[in-house]
């Protein structure tokens, strides 16, 4: 789309007459044409910018690494429309020039207006950011970031965006730079986009449908960087967001100063070819601008008072624990905001957004929950968006929470932190959790369902069981491992006193705190890790777990790693070896789940007759699951058109320290109950009626024909 003749109207524009300023050929550019863009005919590029309050706008090139400008180039005035500036300009290489801008305006802190013509500032819609090449090099407290111009070079494979419904998907959250940044990762560029790719074969074999990738969009990891105790403690996470527009260039394992995330489109393209959505976790509710005492990037000075919720005084609300908070209902921040996400879609073909702190997106310019929140509903009804995964953390920092009553509009879907709250609790050993746990487990009908909606759970919409993403473990908090190896969490290396991080993690230690060197603990900590994710992939809704939990990995009970970029949050590939036998079983229930589709959806009603879903309380049909229930089981049915038989599962699960026994129902006389897997150690095979459930165990049964 940079070649000239592809836009024969851009052609006769290019034809008009030039002014000159500064030494440059200049004409008026296009101004529906945000940031920069080489148009291909005579060094030409189209540079864009909008700001309400500014005065003046001047365009800065730097040659490459220099911090003094060569040109500036003021855009004239007669080339401002409303208040956008546009302007393009001749003869430019843009394999050697880096640009910013400065922007003029009235100075007024009491009513948010920051401009000062002294800052350089970033393009807000930059491609591709400069001074973050190299991951963890330090940058002069004074140096701006600058943009470069790139081009679109690299062709897509002839294959188009999965339509794959949510349910189907098996979602795993990764890190980046941590999923192959330990030394035993075997890749050949740990840390980057290319040593993920070279890690597709082992998700293809594990059975991932989708990744979720923790932030991509530019960050300074550099940004709070402080040493504690001889290690260098980062940004390591990337939800301080510099630019919304272009991917993090450490992320990339060679320089890419004139293609557009070359690597990055090659792992998203090898990823779908091995049938793995690609889902990218956004943050528009802050930016890493941060609040007072922030540094001045790129919104504080083209428009601060419009970009930033800002109270009465001038100062910055804080609904996201950041330091500010984006201004997402104005229009000006909906249309940067719907232009992002566009981009993403088209330009990188991403399959979804899992959007952080969501519940922001609803509020008003002065802090205010909105009934009907604009951006959230025009994201729902975006023709672009309609095959895209809009996904919600249905809270912020604010105390405002929304899970189950997030505006859906028939589209979003949640993180349910009441599914990971509830079933942590359960799994743990709380049975009389018992009653919440049968309904997280089939799907949470009590907060997605027809029903739940007419009960008032959402004006916009039934968006049904699949609006629930379950989860049990993510990025922030414990991982699947520690939440059986610690009651508390050890965040001492994190430097503030282990005061951060959440205190409620509804762990249990099984007997030890930490590591221990006894075989028992160890292997009842491996059958609760098992019992989790047993209970994850026999639940309704859509999975999620984080990566390495399939092997085990540890965090060594920190449970807000966010600034640890070492082992702490590398993963330890040597624990695919260590715990082999949870990582098959992992593989195992995956496979179970994709092969069961009565597991992840309402089929026809089976011909034996059993409905969709029930829940029975260790007895055939008796639904009434107590407070004093020690173990239930949930069986799926329903009639698979594929196979031309019934789909009949059973989930049977025991928190409970002592055996306890079940009864099954009866089945057609052509069926009988086999035992398909069970954490307890029971040996796959034929299943009487009466089943013993082990102390804390899980056991899938199957309803085959003789």
């Amino acid at each position: 789309m940079d070649d000239i003749n592809n836009f024969p109207s851009i052609v006769d524009d290019m034809r008009r007459p030039r002014d000159s300023v500064a030494g440059y050929a200049v004409c008026m550019g296009l101004c529906e044409m945000n940031g920069a863009t080489a148009m291909g005919y005579g060094g030409a590029v189209n540079f864009t910018v909008h700001s309400s309050g500014a005065t003046a706008v001047e365009l800065l090139l730097f040659d490459r690494d220099e911090q003094e400008p060569y040109a500036v180039i003021p855009f004239p005035d007669r080339y401002r429309i409303g208040d956008v500036w546009t302007m393009i300009v001749f003869g430019l290489d843009i394999s050697r020039f880096e640009y910013a801008y400065r922007v003029d305006g009235p100075y007024c802190p009491e009513k948010g207006q920051l401009f000062d013509k002294r800052h350089v500032l970033l393009d807000m819609y930059a491609k591709a950011v400069t001074s973050c090449r190299h991951w963890g090099q330090p940058q002069p407290k004074d140096k701006a970031y600058h943009a470069r111009v790139v081009r679109r070079s690299y062709e897509w494979a002839d294959h188009l965006h999965q339509r794959v419904p949510m349910e189907d998907l098996i979602i795993y959250e990764l890190h980046v730079r941590g999923f192959t940044m330990g030394r035993n990762s075997g890749v050949s560029a740990p840390g980057t986009f290319l040593g993920l790719r070279e890690k597709i074969p082992y998700l293809k074999w594990l059975g991932i449908t989708a990744v979720e990738l923790m932030p991509i969009f530019e960050f300074d990891e550099m940004m709070n960087a402080r040493e504690y105790e001889g290690k260098m403690l980062l940004e390591y996470w990337g939800y301080n967001t510099v630019s919304y527009f272009a991917p993090n260039a450490s992320y990339t394992s060679a320089e890419e100063y004139n293609h557009e995330g070359r690597e990055l489109r090659q792992l998203i393209q090898a990823l779908h070819e091995a049938g793995i959505q690609v889902i990218l976790d956004v943050v528009f509710n802050h930016t890493a601008e941060g609040n007072e005492d922030g540094k001045f990037i790129s919104f504080k000075g083209f428009d601060n008072n419009i970009y930033y919720m800002l109270t009465p005084e001038g100062d910055y609300y804080n609904f996201s624990g950041c330091g500010n908070t984006v201004n997402c209902n104005h229009p000006v921040v909906q249309e940067m905001i719907v232009e992002c996400l566009h981009f993403w879609t088209v330009n990188y073909q991403i399959d979804g957004f899992r959007f952080d702190l969501a519940s922001i997106l609803g509020r008003n310019e002065d802090g205010s929950p909105m009934e009907y929140p604009p951006l959230v509903q025009r994201l729902a009804q975006d023709p672009l968006l309609a095959d895209v995964k809009l996904i919600a953390e249905a809270w912020d920092a604010g105390g405002l929470y929304q899970v189950g009553s997030f505006p859906a509009w028939n589209r979003w879907a949640e993180w349910n932190g009441r599914y990971r709250d509830d079933m942590r609790s359960f799994l743990k050993g709380d049975y009389w959790e018992a009653p919440e746990a049968a309904k997280r487990m089939m799907g949470s009908p009590d907060l997605y369902s027809r029903d739940a909606s007419e009960q008032g759970r959402s004006p916009h919409g039934y968006i049904g069981y699949n609006s629930s993403v379950n989860f049990l473990n993510c990025h922030d908090g414990f991982t699947l491992y520690d939440m059986y190896a610690y009651n508390e969490k050890h965040n001492e290396a994190n430097g503030w006193g282990n005061t951060d991080g959440a205190n409620d993690n509804r762990s249990w230690n099984c007997g030890v705190e930490g590591p221990s060197d006894d075989p028992a603990i160890e292997r009842l900590r491996m059958q609760m890790a098992k019992n989790a994710m047993a209970v994850l992939m026999m639940s309704r809704g859509t999975p999620m777990f984080l990566a390495g939990d399939e092997f085990a990995n540890t965090q060594f009970g920190n449970n807000n790693s966010y600034c640890q970029d070492n082992e702490v949050s590398w993963l330890d590939w040597n624990y695919c070896d260590k715990n082999r036998n949870i990582l098959e079983f992992t593989r195992d229930v995956i496979a179970f789940r994709m092969a069961h589709p009565c597991i992840r959806r309402d089929l026809k009603t089976a011909r034996c007759g059993f409905p969709n879903m029930s829940v029975h309380a260790g007895t055939p049909w008796n639904a009434l699951v107590t407070k004093e229930t020690k173990a239930f089981y949930i069986i799926y049915a329903g009639y698979d058109e594929n196979t031309r038989t019934d789909d009949i599962v059973c989930c049977a699960v025991n928190v409970f320290w002592e055996p306890v026994e079940i009864l099954l129902p009866d089945l057609p006389e052509s069926r009988s109950w086999h035992l398909y897997t069970s954490t307890g150690g029971e040996e796959r095979g034929m299943a009487w009626k009466k089943v013993t459930m082990h102390a804390r165990s899980v056991a899938i049964l199957t309803a085959d024909r003789y």
